[in-house]
């Protein structure tokens, strides 16, 4: 698609659970598909209501067809039977998560995929494919990726909208089990959409999570043929956060290389790193990575077993990282773990069956356990520093930040078997 000079956020008919349907929001919302952790966590969440949405994002068959068409199949029987229901009108949707001090609003909404959105991590391909024959036989956007913005505050511009949006009652209003609360409210009036759509038409947007999502809209649009800029392909559902206002939260992704026993990984790194036995649990050994200046890890083999890596080897380094990058990528610790620890050091392949992505510290910890491998712990990268690559073009090694808080999966729906933006 040619690329407009600034984003186009499209209302829709949004699909929502049917609150007489369901036992609770509570109990058939989700995190995103990639942060659920598997098989527990999916089993978890299928048996909080039969509803889940997990159904849909993560369903588990005998091979990708199978759980392609089964999604499809289950999201057409809840339609069906008044399960989700679809708004009367399209809107912008206003939404809110708040926890303690915490609070983040911004716009869900169709985002139109020629605009000015830049990417920061590189994707795998298997997982884009994966995600669009599951969204291409349903026919739907099941989640909204997460996109920042820098806004101005204007007086009339999209974030006054919707801080006048949320002092009205919302749509919805649940509580998840991590504590968050989450209200949903529909933007309407036409006064209203055009000031939103006059300011973000001035905006670029920067992925904060959803790389695969945002991938996966394009090549679904691609593989419409015949499809225009009125298609509801040529869009993606999205939140849109302005963090002038509301700042994202950065953490860190950690890394389980199931196939690399601690023993082996420890004997490799022999001369490459230093390497330091921590004492303690692993709230002490994070507390030491993120004291530890320059580069560093944790290397976990176990419950109880962490050791810091740290003080690279610099010849190792000028060898194995490549020159045509902004020293500023070249330095991030993502970009030392890709190019030194698993392609020259411990020689991982770069495939999903060889390397793991979780969010959560304990949970890379308890699985590198179970299977008798490694976990490499990591930390955040500033936002500041993501958006300064970004916007040179350059993209950081896959899965280096977890942008968030991250919008709960399964409060509205995108349809895409109609045209239903306005």
């Amino acid at each position: 698609m040619t690329s407009t000079d600034g984003l186009r956020l499209l209302p829709f008919r949004g699909l929502r659970y049917a609150p007489d349907r369901i036992s609770s929001l509570t109990a058939v919302t989700s995190p995103p598909y990639d942060v659920v952790v598997r098989p527990d966590g999916v089993r978890h969440l299928e048996t909080a209501d039969p509803y889940n949405i997990v159904r849909l994002i993560l369903p588990h068959a005998a091979d990708p067809t199978t759980r392609h068409r089964q999604a499809a199949d289950t999201l057409r029987r809840w339609r069906a039977e008044g399960v989700l229901t679809q708004d009367p009108e399209p809107a912008l949707y206003v939404y809110e998560q708040r926890a303690g001090e915490m609070l983040q609003r911004g716009l869900i909404g169709a985002l139109r995929l020629d605009g000015p959105v830049l990417p920061h991590e590189d994707v795998i391909d298997e997982v884009v494919e994966d995600r669009a024959a599951l969204m291409g036989a349903a026919a739907a956007n099941f989640e909204p990726l997460l996109l920042s913005y820098r806004g101005q505050n204007s007086a009339n511009g999209a974030t006054a909208v919707i801080e006048r949006v949320a002092e009205g009652t919302p749509l919805l209003a649940t509580t998840t089990e991590d504590g968050f609360t989450h209200r949903l409210w529909a933007v309407t009036d036409p006064a209203d959409l055009a000031a939103i759509d006059d300011d973000l038409a001035r905006r670029q947007a920067l992925i904060a999570d959803g790389h695969h999502r945002w991938a996966t809209y394009q090549r679904l649009y691609e593989q419409q043929s015949g499809a225009g800029a009125a298609s509801p392909w040529a869009s993606g559902l999205v939140l849109l956060v302005d963090t002038t206002r509301y700042p994202l939260q950065v953490r860190a992704i950690h890394r389980v290389l199931p196939h690399l026993p601690p023993a082996k990984a420890l004997a490799d790194l022999a001369g490459a790193f230093r390497t330091r036995t921590l004492p303690g649990e692993l709230p002490a050994a994070l507390a030491a990575l993120d004291e530890t200046p320059g580069t560093a890890f944790v290397l976990a083999g176990g419950r109880h077993s962490f050791h810091l890596l740290d003080r690279p080897d610099p010849e190792l380094l000028d060898r194995a990282i490549r020159r045509d990058r902004p020293e500023a990528w070249r330095r991030l610790d993502a970009t030392v773990l890709h190019s030194v620890l698993l392609d020259e050091v411990w020689h991982v392949p770069d495939h999903p069956s060889d390397i793991s992505y979780l969010h959560h510290a304990e949970a890379a910890v308890e699985q590198a356990a179970r299977l008798g491998g490694s976990a490499v712990l990591m930390r955040a990268t500033s936002e500041e520093t993501v958006r300064q690559l970004a916007e040179c073009g350059v993209t950081m090694p896959r899965k280096s930040t977890s942008f968030g808080p991250k919008p709960a999966t399964g409060l509205v729906l995108r349809t895409l078997d109609e045209s239903d933006t306005d």
